[in-house]
């Protein structure tokens, strides 16, 4: 649950403290497991819940975002193959609030924009929009990565 708590959190306190607050909630509402499903999928949720809910208390929707409308581009493989999960990880943290939730929630929690749009007050097509500039920040991130990766084996071959 850690990981998941990582993944909306700016930093490691951060998500410390939504770990925590997350199994509060898990032991105030173990009453209402009614044993259908899984535990770990009701206690994920759970957990996904308080981040969302934290992030709201951080006022996300009302977060100034970028407008850049910029295609997206492919990233090279050798930027992907070095990329292990820790990285991943860093990146996704370095988006905005609001970019970091939308993304968390689409690509790796599989909600819907309806979903989202629920959850986090906001429209679908927010949702979407916010989706779409969380996508070209990793992407440039990425290609940031891939050019220093080219250029510092360029430098060792020499």
């Amino acid at each position: 649950m850690f990981a998941v708590c990582l993944r909306y959190a700016r930093h490691r306190a951060e998500a410390e403290d939504l770990l925590q607050e997350g199994f509060i909630q898990v032991f105030d509402k173990l009453h209402a497991f009614r044993m259908e499903g899984s535990l770990e999928g009701w206690i994920r949720r759970i957990m996904v819940h308080t981040c969302i809910n934290h992030l709201r208390k951080k006022s996300v929707r009302h977060e100034v975002l970028g407008t850049e409308h910029a295609p997206e581009r492919a990233v090279g493989p050798a930027a992907m193959n070095n990329l292990g999960q820790a990285e991943l990880l860093a990146l996704v943290q370095e988006l905005p609030d609001g970019y970091r939730a939308v993304f968390n929630l689409y690509a790796i929690e599989g909600y819907g924009h309806a979903e989202i749009a629920a959850l986090l007050g906001c429209g679908e097509s927010t949702s979407r929009s916010q989706l779409a500039k969380a996508r070209l920040a990793l992407q440039r991130r990425l290609e940031e990565m891939n050019t220093t990766t080219c250029h510092e084996g360029r430098a060792s071959d020499r």
